[in-house]
């Protein structure tokens, strides 16, 4: 029992960062748009809300309702791997600075970012999501939330990636 209210405890630390991440990216997205900015793939943008918001309530609902045991050495591995991701996400948030976004938004005639993880990925940022939805409903056994979002996520984001990388082309210098 212990285990699971800790496990609310890391939803809630989660639900608390992101807070934060979108007061940032929507930070960012005024400032982009004031510069000129273009969006594309504004269609799928609330299933991407809605999933990532379902997922974070799934994780919760998982472990109780379907009363997922807590296993010490899984979840050390999958604590882990969020970490790795965490650490993914946030070199990516300072590389891109006042380019990092929720949305897709590009500033026609500014070159693609190529520093920091961008050297080695087109879309750093999307491996670190993968990563965390496979990752924190592992933490505590609920398999059928990663399994699901995963699924989910992965639907969404060969839309968003293509979205992104056709404005890219389109619209960043070369």
């Amino acid at each position: 029992m212990v285990s699971r209210w800790l496990y609310v405890g890391l939803i809630l630390l989660v639900v608390v960062q992101r807070s934060s991440e979108l007061r940032v990216a929507k930070r960012n997205e005024r400032l982009a748009r004031a510069a000129g900015a273009v969006e594309a793939g504004a269609g799928h943008y609330p299933w991407m809300v809605t999933i990532h918001t379902l997922f974070l309530v799934s994780c919760v609902l998982e472990v109780w309702l379907l009363e997922r045991p807590f296993a010490p050495r899984a979840a050390g591995a999958m604590l882990l791997l969020l970490g790795v991701a965490t650490a993914l996400r946030y070199w990516t948030i300072s590389t891109l600075g006042e380019r990092w976004t929720t949305r897709i938004l590009v500033r026609p005639g500014v070159p693609l970012v190529a520093e920091g993880p961008f050297r080695w990925l087109r879309h750093p940022n999307y491996l670190a999501v993968v990563i965390e939805i496979a990752a924190l409903p592992l933490v505590h056994g609920a398999w059928l939330t990663a399994a699901v979002f995963s699924a989910a996520n992965a639907a969404l984001l060969t839309v968003r990636i293509r979205a992104e990388n056709a404005a890219l082309e389109s619209h960043a210098a070369g």
